[in-house]
């Protein structure tokens, strides 16, 4: 019998039992949780390595905390309208005043 830990605290909870066995059902509520803590410490540095390995010989350390932070921020950085970041970055360039 394999029982997931999702399905024995839902089922603790489903029968009432939560009053009967609350120390049962803290550990169930801790043990669902530390999966996806240790795998998204995990991700994060095979991430890093990743990208130190890809490009080790040429990257400042400005540049590599910069693409680790991108690769961190995927979902904002895929949110992004780059067509606005180059008009940004080009009014930003525009305003310098020669002498």
């Amino acid at each position: 019998m394999n029982l997931k830990p999702i399905t024995l605290l839902s089922t603790l909870a489903s029968q009432n039992l939560t009053n009967i066995f609350p120390n049962v059902v803290i550990a169930l509520r801790i043990f669902c949780t530390l999966p996806v803590t240790v795998s998204e410490v995990e991700r994060s540095f095979s991430l890093l390595s990743r990208v130190k390995n890809f490009l080790r010989s040429t990257m400042s350390e400005e540049r590599l905390t910069s693409l680790g932070m991108l690769a961190l921020e995927n979902d904002l950085a895929r949110s992004l309208n780059f067509d606005d970041v180059v008009d940004d970055f080009a009014n930003k360039k525009s305003r310098k005043v020669h002498l």
